[in-house]
Order: C-alpha cells, then structure tokens, then sequence
C-alpha cells in the first residue's frame, strides 16, 4: 500500500510517500512558512536521485497539500502517475490525552477530540487539525488515519500514570502521566520482540535526542515511562530539565521575580545539556568539549584557558548526569517488570553517541549487562541494527534505528485494510 505520512506544524508539513509492502520511501519533503512570505518546499526522491528546493506561495495548509500532490505526480520529481495511487494518508499527532488507546481512522468525532486535546498541547494539535482538513480538502475520497504519541503509553496502570494530587483535580483537569515519543518506543519495541524471537519479553527502550524519554515495556506493553504530564519529565535533555524537585520551581519565580510563562520558558529552553554545560544543547558539541575540541561558530565557545576549562569541566558533567539518569530508569524499570531481556538506544543520541552508551552500560554487571565496547565505539551514524552485548551478557543490548514515520505507515495500512 502506497502511504501519504503527514506531520503537520502550524506553519509546515512534513510528509513522506511510502511503500509499506517493500518499507521503501519513495519520496520526501516539506512545506516551510505555510501562511507566510517565503515559503517554499524542499523535496527529493526516496534515492536522493532527484530533489528540488524552490519558493511557492502557500497561504495554507491545503494550498500546501495541493503542492505536494503536484510534486509526488510531477513528470520529473514525482514517484506516481496520479494522486489516486495514493491508498491511504497517515497523520502524526502528538496528544490524544486519555481518550485514544490505539491509532485510528479520521471522523469528524475523532477532530473534535484532538481539538479537545490542544489544551496539552497547543503548539501541536490545532496544526495537526489543519493538516488533517487540508488533506481532505484536497483528497477527500482517500481515507486517513491519526497516530497519536501518546496511545502506546495508555497501558500503563494507574499507580504508573496518577500522580498524588488530589483526586477531583486529577479527574476534572485530566491530570496523569502521558508520555511521548510511543510510535518510536512501539516501533522499537516490536522490532526487538522480531529479533528475540517472542512477545513475552521485558525491555527497556531508550529515545534519547534532543528530546529524550525511556519506556518500560512487558510483553509489547508500556508498563511506564519517563516523560509525565508533559515532556518536560524525565531525563535531561537538549535544552529541558527533565524531573526536579517541584519546590525549585517556586523558589526560582520568587528569587528571580519571573512569572509563570517565563518559568516554563526557561526549564523548556534554557536547561538541559546547554544550561549545565553554558555551551551548547547538542550532544556532539558536547562531547567534542570533553575532548578538548570547541564548535567555534558557536556564541559560547571558549576563548581562554580559563574558558574553555570551564565548559569541558561542565560538559562533562552534563554528559554524566545524563548516563546516571538513563542508568536509574533501566534499575527502576528492571524492578517494575521483574526482569530484563534487553536494552535499546534509538533515536539521535542514542543511534549516534557510543559515549552514551558505554556511561550508560558500564558498571552494570549486577544486572549482566556486559557490551563490546570496540564495537560500541565503530557503532554511529548508519542505518543497521547493531547487537552491542557480548554472548557472556545476560541482557541484550541494541541499537535499533526508530522510523515513526514507517510504524505510521503501517498502522494506517492496518486500519484501513482492516487487518
């Protein structure tokens, strides 16, 4: 089946035509400043063979559509001879609060409750909306589907997802741990339950990038996961916190006379990686500065001795905070399930740091984690399914590439097929 992938933003979309019978992307792009001066698209054949990158005005998002329908048919950049090779159409959407425990297909019931949802997450669900009616608008008769970030955390039991709040607040303002990332934490999942050979297993999935979580999943289950009622939970990220003391919030507002959205401004984008190291929010500027090598298009790179002492001595310490939080998840999660067969990295970071890695492995023999470090090392940037433990490891551990965008795919074949 030939699958039009859609992530729209509120001025952009992103897409991806896929074959899910071969899993080959036959073409790929997106549409920027959608509703504004400037836009353009960039799009490019699945071979990188042919690409294009030019202006087009698009006031919106099924002006947007129409584009990209010209450009998957176009005699020269196209893939298809007509739109009507298009079967289906899956959307990314990034919440469904409590109400969607699978993916499913578009009614108008199922946008109103997206709509609903934008409350937690604002930025996201109204742009998928627009997404969603600029490809009806301009393929009506094509059937869609919705796949949200959220649905494969809905297995978690309630002492997993309920914080201890009041229960009224809980129920009235739909206060739980969501999560994020599901469609990478399912994709993965599933992948290493083929590679194990059954579905009857223990794993903890690690998504760690710019945005990072990890998930706890028994027998193809989420049992938990890191990020909560936002994703701002969990570990520390590119520029997030990640989970500290709720206390600190409040004293940080009083002593630095700042209100509630500069507060949530500041923890989402100013903390992380960047605030601990004052360098840089990317895991390879960190890294390099432990090396003793300094990103010099950067406003933050060190000049001095002084300076650049200063941000390996706090490099370093973001990179191990970061493994010590990773390695408290794995225990935590290992104690959750009653076991563990294997440990996966996946998506930025955990593809391409083996520095990662091996802080996060090393020093684990208690539960048998015992990896290749050599190979570890030679393990980044490629597209294969790497087996970092050794035979003597009693808990696997892999690098799995994550492709949400072919784990949408497949579940809008599913429901579209009715399989």
């Amino acid at each position: 089946m030939k699958v039009l992938v859609v992530n729209a933003g509120s001025s952009s979309l992103k897409y991806q035509l896929m074959n899910t019978e071969t899993k080959e992307v036959l073409a790929k792009g997106i549409c920027e400043r959608i509703g504004m001066e400037g836009s353009l698209i960039d799009h490019k054949l699945g071979d990188g063979s042919k690409k294009i990158k030019k202006p087009m005005p698009m006031k919106d998002h099924s002006v947007a559509t129409e584009i990209v329908v010209k450009m998957l048919t176009d005699k020269e950049y196209g893939c298809i001879s007509n739109v009507d090779e298009i079967e289906a159409i899956g959307h990314r959407v990034v919440h469904g609060g409590s109400y969607f425990f699978d993916s499913c297909i578009v009614t108008d019931e199922v946008i109103d409750i997206i709509d609903k949802c934008s409350e937690f997450a604002p930025l996201h669900n109204p742009a998928h909306i627009m997404g969603i009616k600029g490809c009806t608008k301009v393929m009506p008769t094509v059937p869609q589907v919705v796949v949200f970030d959220t649905a494969f955390h809905q297995t978690m039991e309630a002492p997993a997802y309920t914080y201890a709040l009041p229960m009224k607040m809980i129920e009235n303002d739909k206060i739980r741990r969501y999560g994020a990332h599901g469609t990478s934490h399912k994709f993965v999942s599933m992948e290493m339950n083929k590679i194990l050979g059954r579905t009857d297993t223990k794993l903890v999935t690690c998504h760690i990038g710019n945005g990072s979580s990890i998930s706890a999943v028994k027998n193809g289950k989420c049992v938990d996961t890191s990020m909560g009622f936002t994703p701002l939970a969990g570990v520390e990220m590119g520029t997030r916190c990640g989970s500290i003391d709720p206390a600190i919030v409040p004293y940080i507002m009083k002593k630095h006379n700042i209100g509630v959205d500069e507060i949530s401004d500041f923890m989402n984008k100013k903390c992380g990686f960047l605030g601990v190291s004052e360098y840089s929010s990317d895991s390879r500027d960190i890294e390099g500065a432990i090396r003793g090598e300094y990103n010099e298009e950067l406003d933050t790179c060190p000049v001095t001795d002084e300076q650049k002492a200063r941000v390996t001595k706090n490099s370093k310490l973001a990179a191990e905070i970061l493994a010590y939080q990773v390695k408290q998840y794995i225990g935590s999660y290992a104690a959750a399930m009653n076991g563990l067969d294997a440990i996966v990295f996946t998506a930025g970071m955990g593809e391409n740091n083996p520095e990662l890695r091996e802080r996060v492995c090393r020093d684990m023999e208690y539960f048998g984690i015992e990896i290749d470090y050599e190979l570890n090392a030679k393990t980044l940037r490629q597209p294969n399914i790497v087996e970092l433990s050794t035979p003597n490891s009693k808990v696997k551990v892999y690098v799995l590439p994550t492709n949400e965008e072919l784990m949408i795919a497949m579940d809008t074949e599913r429901l579209v097929s009715g399989k």
